[in-house]
């Protein structure tokens, strides 16, 4: 695996991907961290991950390729990625969010990414980073395909459950709080007249796709 030092030029620019807002707090003289290029890298990993589908699948429609590109830049794929490439260890952060775990963060990874995205196309190009992607990236859509994960967790989880002869999972809310501009919803999936997993989310919609997922972690085992 090629370190990242050789495939951005610029120290600057790699050192500004790899420092995290929270490391300026207890580093006074540091005035760069990676938010702007994590929010160039996502419009650059869009576009890449965008013309990588229209490429390969030809046949298929708008909505189909929407689904799949969202699944290829979700937070759980990039921050896999970005495990691969041991960013974690590479991150510039405060003790304090490292304590709390920040260099195994899956959103502070995948945003991380995001950031290398986009040093590397600043300084090599769109051409550098479609060949990074195609190497770390693109060959994930195979296991996504084959294994479904492009579908939302909620009908993932009810395929799961009746290709083994179980009912359709039900959602019911069995808790709120916070205040009602910000509420916080807890949601627990049953199947089979059982609990097996909750989740929590701002909506319930989102916290019915949280305890799905929780539930297909668990699955069968739970």
């Amino acid at each position: 695996m090629t370190p990242l030092s050789l495939l951005i030029k610029q120290p600057t620019l790699l050192t500004e991907a790899l420092t995290h807002r929270s490391y300026l707090n207890e580093h006074p003289r540091v005035t760069r961290h990676n938010e702007r290029l994590e929010f160039l890298g996502d419009a650059v990993l869009e576009l890449g991950v965008s013309q990588f589908l229209y490429d390969k699948f030809p046949q298929k429609k708008e909505g189909d390729l929407t689904t799949l590109r969202a699944a290829l830049v979700r937070t759980s794929t990039l921050a896999e990625v970005a495990l691969n490439l041991n960013l974690g260890t590479q991150l510039r952060l405060s003790k304090g969010e490292e304590v709390t775990g920040g260099r195994t963060n899956p959103s502070l990874l995948a945003n991380t990414l995001e950031a290398v995205i986009g040093a590397l196309y600043l300084d090599q190009g769109y051409t550098a980073v479609v060949d990074f992607l195609s190497q770390h990236l693109f060959p994930k859509i195979d296991v996504i395909i084959d294994q479904k994960l492009f579908k939302d967790y909620k009908s993932h989880l009810q395929e799961t459950v009746q290709a083994k002869g179980s009912a359709s999972p039900s959602y019911t809310v069995v808790a709120t709080s916070g205040p009602d501009h910000d509420k916080i919803f807890t949601v627990a999936v049953i199947i089979d007249g059982r609990e097996v997993a909750t989740g929590q989310g701002k909506s319930k919609q989102l916290a019915q796709q949280a305890a799905a997922r929780h539930a297909l972690e668990k699955w069968p085992t739970a």
